[in-house]
């Protein structure tokens, strides 16, 4: 069952919506992957360490460390420093969305 969620980015006094959803959510053990299909389509992995949460794009060939999965901000902003904002503030919306469905601990 596909998790719908709805992404939000501001553009100076504009705001701009689209929506996305996860699909091909999957645990293994140690961290799950997820397919995310909004205005583009990409796997993330997703899992945590000593030192906290991670995500992973292989699509991008980037990953980083993250805040908790509803910190919209901060995954927001570590995510647009290594992709590009659409694509980044997806995955924060993403993450957002997923982290009632998941446990990372």
């Amino acid at each position: 069952m596909p998790i719908k969620f709805e992404c939000t980015m501001k553009k100076g006094k504009k705001t701009e919506n689209w929506p996305g959803r996860i699909t091909n959510l999957t645990k293994f053990g140690s961290h799950y992957e997820f397919k995310i299909e909004s205005r583009s389509g990409f796997i993330v992995v997703l899992g945590n360490t000593n030192y906290g949460n991670f995500a992973c794009i292989p699509d991008y060939d980037v990953g980083c460390h993250l805040s908790t999965l509803k910190d919209l901000f901060w995954n927001s902003e570590r995510l647009s420093a290594i992709m590009n904002k659409v694509d980044a503030i997806t995955v924060a919306h993403a993450l957002q969305a997923v982290a009632e469905h998941i446990d990372l601990n």
